[in-house]
């Protein structure tokens, strides 16, 4: 049977640096990958310029203006991918050398039901008593994964839709997750590849990714979850909240919203934002229901526990 191949789909807006590193790191791989595919939203910084001058290798494409989501980006990038696994990686991470090699070698010893695998990562601001945690290092199936390190069966990303470039940014790995989990396919956590991640660990702060992690979530919750897990999200939120769980102390596959109260209550006006996306995701509330088909999968978990 032939070797199976690998494309490298990576979306980047004004990080040349960063895409340098990671296309360094995945050219150095034990195991490269067959093609690496940028796609570029109109960066302002040179980056295309720059991959074009040095690294002619790579598939670059250029969006013609900037205003496009990451989902977006990122679908473009997958529908060009022409081999049989496809790699998701956000521009600023760089991967252990035998990331690619492991991964491959782990979905040989798997089933053709595990779709994705995803990978450990580390950050910056990254506690300790999370790096370490069982749970982090532990090889288990997941109802999510981390969208900046991880392969995906190709023809399985595309049988899901690849993302809901509705969402535009944040929470779209884990509504992509459920699509996969609902089609019978299962995602693997394997910490035994890892790689290193530049944004810091947990939300990101300001304003725009608020109101995009909370709209997005509530459309998460129409699209997939039923009454009563929605009902049970909430009651663990307030439960968490009351008891001021902290970023520091959670342990969360859910990384991208851990630290989500605090954001609400400690940025300026975090308050009338999230009221402000919650108005809008439910004015989005009759696609959601059209999309909607509730997640019975074991693997299945809430993205607060």
């Amino acid at each position: 049977m032939p070797a199976k191949r690998v494309s490298a789909v990576i979306s980047t807006w004004n990080k040349k640096d960063d895409v340098s590193a990671n296309v360094d790191a995945l050219l150095a791989q034990t195991r490269p990958p067959d093609e690496i595919i940028v796609v570029d939203n109109c960066s302002s910084d040179g980056t295309a310029e720059h991959l074009y001058e040095h690294y002619p290798q790579v598939r670059v494409i250029e969006m013609p203006h900037s205003r496009y989501g990451a989902c977006e980006t990122f679908n473009i990038g997958f529908k060009n991918a022409r081999f049989e696994y496809t790699m998701i990686l956000d521009d600023d991470v760089v991967l252990a050398p035998d990331w690619i090699e492991l991964i491959l070698a782990r979905f040989e010893q798997e089933p053709e039901s595990t779709a994705f695998i995803s990978s450990k990562v580390i950050e910056p601001e990254m506690p300790e008593s999370y790096l370490s945690s069982p749970k982090v290092n532990t090889e288990r199936y997941m109802a999510t994964f981390r969208g900046c390190g991880t392969m995906a069966r190709s023809d399985i990303l595309a049988q899901a839709g690849y993302y809901d470039e509705r969402f535009f940014i944040y929470g779209n790995e884990r509504d992509l997750s459920a699509r996969v989990l609902t089609l019978g396919y299962r995602i693997l956590q394997y910490p035994q590849a890892t790689l290193n991640h530049s944004t810091p660990f947990g939300m990101k702060k300001g304003k725009r990714s608020l109101y995009y992690h909370v709209r997005n979530l509530w459309w998460y919750l129409f699209k997939h979850c039923s009454l009563g897990d929605i009902f049970r999200f909430f009651f663990r939120a307030f439960r968490n909240a009351i008891g001021k769980k902290g970023r520091k102390g959670e342990i969360s596959d859910a990384v991208g919203t851990i630290g989500a109260f605090g954001e609400i209550f400690g940025t300026p006006g975090g308050l009338w934002v999230a009221i402000k996306a919650t108005l809008n995701a439910f004015w989005g509330l009759p696609y959601c229901l059209k999309q909607r088909k509730v997640v019975r999968a074991a693997d299945f978990e809430l993205p607060i526990q």
